[in-house]
């Protein structure tokens, strides 16, 4: 192995370890906290998280033995199943998340009949069409034998060895990542865009009143008029951030990747390994960023988390308390007799 392919190597260990343990912790907190199960966008969440995790102890170790060994991990039936869970998994987190965004964009734009639109039979018939929907295109490629190791990816992925099925593979890829990547996306930009245009509004009316306050108020310190309009600045970014962020890590993680396949399909132009397995890692990192985007760096999750670590931590305490107290008995004992 040279030092691109140990850097590498180290990056997907890196990946794993933060991914399993920041979903796992996304995965207790839900068990964990009644409110968060009761909220309909947990349903999208845990479906999210599932894909994560079954995505890190399936594809991403064999990515790694793929890095180190330069070979198919495994037999041809290992990879088919790691190859059609890669496929599967990924759309399904794709569409998770843009379920995620029409949920916020309902509960924003149209508040009042939130609870009317967004119900679990809802959520549960837009789970139901993921993964439908997800589940199409790796049966499609698994009845075709396009899923195989691919070396240019060091993973188990779509991939043809025919030359006769060029143009049928061209099509499917194509179709494949129009109706994933690029449909997601289009829902994220619109959805959060709207709500992005809701809560400038919100925010000029916020603006408004509270200048007029300050107007009014001529005794008012000059601290708080500052802490005050400090206060605007941050409303005002707040929004833009959140949804730059829903947005962005979404076409970091995903657009490399998907561009560099639909490149692959030409034979003009050559695509380096090391970058090729750069954009399966940044794919990867999605499984990373999804659960403190979209969970652990929320309040409720925060607020949940915490109290699970406090509670291990009181226990462990109070067991350790109790260890103590016997020991001390028994040396007690031990002295007397």
């Amino acid at each position: 192995m040279n030092i691109w392919e140990v850097i590498l190597a180290f990056v997907v260990v890196v990946l794993m370890l933060v991914a399993l343990l920041a979903n796992v912790l996304v995965l207790m907190c839900f068990l964990y906290s009644a409110d968060i199960r009761k909220q309909v966008p947990g349903l999208f969440i845990l479906n999210l998280t599932f894909c994560n995790l079954l995505m890190t102890v399936s594809n991403m170790p064999l990515t790694l033995a793929g890095i180190i060994y330069k070979s198919q991990p495994g037999g041809d039936h290992i990879c088919h199943i790691a190859g059609f869970l890669e496929t599967f998994l990924t759309t399904n987190s794709m569409l998770s998340m843009a379920a995620l965004s029409i949920d916020r964009w309902i509960a924003v734009v149209f508040p009042l009949s939130y609870h009317s639109k967004m119900r679990y039979r809802d959520a549960a018939l837009i789970l139901s069409y993921t993964w439908l929907h997800s589940v199409s295109f790796p049966i499609v490629a698994a009845s075709l034998s396009w899923v195989g190791f691919h070396h240019l990816y060091a993973s188990c992925t779509l991939y043809n060895k025919r030359p006769e099925d060029r143009t049928q593979f061209v099509i499917f890829t194509g179709v494949f990542h129009t109706l994933s990547f690029l449909l997601s996306l289009i829902i994220l930009c619109f959805t959060y865009l709207k709500v992005l245009k809701v809560a400038r509004f919100h925010c000029k009316r916020i603006d408004v009143i509270t200048m007029q306050t300050l107007v009014l108020l001529v005794d008012i310190h000059p601290s708080v008029r500052e802490r005050c309009l400090e206060e605007q600045k941050r409303r005002r970014q707040r929004a833009t951030r959140k949804i730059s962020t829903f947005i962005g890590t979404f076409i970091l993680c995903f657009a490399p990747y998907v561009i560099t396949r639909l490149v692959e399909l030409s034979s003009v132009v050559h695509i380096n390994s090391h970058w090729g397995i750069i954009s399966k890692c940044l794919a990867y990192s999605k499984v990373v960023s999804d659960p403190f985007v979209y969970s652990l760096l929320r309040h409720q999750y925060k607020k949940t988390w915490k109290d699970i670590i406090n509670k291990i931590l009181k226990r462990s305490s109070i067991n350790s308390s109790a260890l103590t107290s016997e020991s001390h008995n028994r040396n007690i004992l031990q002295l007397n007799e």
